[in-house]
């Protein structure tokens, strides 16, 4: 199994890849860009490896199962054996991950990611690459004319001292108009292009998190027979709290085991100035906590990327239906 190709082809599709216990592909939007030296670049998407990122979403073992024809479970086991094998190789030489980049131990035996070559990972600018443009260069005819002083009217040549101030004051004119021109059309174009980069950000996390509930729903789990027992369930207080009146946003934080541990890690977020929720509890029976549950997809998206990319904290979107 090529576990490197799925990683690639999961990278044109998704901001971050996780392997689990071993770290995580994240992938950074860039918008177009002009070179001083004269070189367009299209929006482009590069990868970097964060090896803090280690626990499992689901992401990978979903997409090899779907793939391979296994179960979750297999699936899961083939990663771990792969990542032991890495591990192993990391110590004596360099990992190449090929379409994405290659990971080494530097001098002070920490993991260094050097990207390869070039990749856009940017669906939408597929095909598209940068190019030089030439230098636009004006022409001036200078054109030398020999007057003879002699026999040219010397009246031809004299002008009023207000003829020669509205002279010098039309040129200042002219480029105070044309700079107040250009920063207005600089603002709107930093407007526009911020408001197309938020909504398309929400969108590819949209066809994300679709994709991931597409892909649990296609998993098969090999369970075996269960014999049929009697349990009474008793009322929840902790599930009552998070019943869906509304459709939620959340960007979690993790997941718990424990009921207690969950409500510490809700305590700490709010100590640390964030909205901090319990959000739904995983069909595995987990107590998922969330730095913040909002209405608005919008500011959902935007805390994720400040949480991921600013603070380079851990955290994944959910949409609570």
């Amino acid at each position: 199994m090529q576990l490197t190709r799925f990683i690639q082809e999961l990278l044109y599709q998704y901001e971050c890849v996780t392997i689990p216990h071993f770290g995580a592909f994240l992938t950074r939007s860039f918008n177009a860009q002009v070179d001083p030296r004269g070189f367009f670049y299209p929006p482009r998407k590069e990868v970097n490896f964060n090896q803090l990122l280690t626990a499992n979403d689901g992401l990978l073992a979903h997409y090899i199962a779907r793939k391979e024809n296994i179960t979750y479970e297999n699936a899961l086991r083939t990663i771990e054996k792969e990542v032991s094998s890495w591990k192993k190789k990391l110590q004596t030489q360099t990992l190449r991950f090929p379409g994405v980049g290659e990971i080494q131990l530097n001098q002070e035996r920490k993991i260094q990611f050097t990207p390869w070559e070039r990749i856009n990972f940017d669906l939408n600018s597929f095909g598209l690459h940068y190019f030089e443009r030439e230098p636009i260069q004006e022409s001036v005819n200078h054109i030398k004319t020999h007057y003879d002083m002699e026999d040219t009217n010397k009246d031809e040549l004299m002008f009023t001292p207000e003829q020669e101030e509205a002279s010098k004051k039309s040129p200042v004119l002219r480029y105070a108009a044309i700079g107040i021109i250009g920063i207005a059309l600089l603002g709107a174009s930093y407007y526009f292009s911020d408001r197309y980069v938020t909504e398309q950000r929400i969108v590819a996390q949209e066809k994300a998190q679709n994709e991931i509930e597409k892909n649990v729903q296609d998993a098969t789990f090999d369970l075996g027979s269960l014999s049929s027992i009697d349990v009474a369930v008793a009322a929840n207080p902790l599930d009552e709290e998070v019943v869906l009146d509304q459709v939620y946003f959340s960007v979690i934080a993790g997941s718990f085991r424990s009921e207690e541990n969950a409500e510490k890690k809700v305590v700490d977020l709010k100590a640390e100035g964030y909205p901090a929720a319990h959000a739904q509890i995983n069909p595995e029976g987990l107590y998922r906590v969330a730095y913040g549950r909002y209405t608005s997809k919008k500011e959902a998206i935007n805390m994720l990327y400040f949480l991921k990319y600013t603070l380079e904290e851990e955290a994944w979107y959910l949409e609570e239906r």
